[in-house]
């Protein structure tokens, strides 16, 4: 198998948030490993989270499983347990279907990389703190419907 040339893959810092929810992503910066290497049966990307960032709105999904893997760093697992410290090596599993919403925030004044594995195709999102509601293909809502 060969060797990933992490570099060859273009890192971005893109959001689909709505900008009012955009600002505590701005310093995560992700390479989407997949369809740069060709893979369509999951999704796997390279994230780099600056000192302050979160890796994404707290949330959940309907249909994703997704892991991670710290691989330098340190971050707080923030979910509806509490906070939880992780460090490089530790490793966190989402079943899809549990509404256990989370995310990842960097506390420390380093980087935080890790790996994360998911679907390659995102179906319903929940965002319970911030009244949102994603169906999968990009459209996002309010719980009462309206959208952003």
């Amino acid at each position: 198998m060969p060797k990933v040339d992490l570099q060859a893959i273009p890192q971005t810092n893109a959001t689909g948030y709505p900008d009012h929810l955009a600002d505590v992503v701005q310093g995560r910066w992700y390479r989407r490993l997949s369809p740069a290497l060709g893979l369509s049966d999951f999704g796997a990307s390279h994230v780099v989270l600056k000192p302050g960032a979160w890796s994404a709105q707290r949330h959940w999904h309907e249909s994703e499983d997704e892991i991670l893997v710290i691989l330098s760093g340190a971050a707080v697992l923030v979910d509806d347990s509490g906070r939880t410290p992780l460090v490089a090596g530790d490793i966190a599993a989402f079943p899809k279907g549990d509404p256990n919403a989370h995310c990842l925030i960097n506390e420390s004044d380093t980087d935080c990389v890790f790996f994360v594995i998911g679907q390659s195709v995102n179906g319903p999102c929940h965002y319970p703190d911030v009244d949102m509601h994603e169906n999968g293909a990009g459209d996002k809502r309010r719980k009462d419907g309206s959208p952003f």
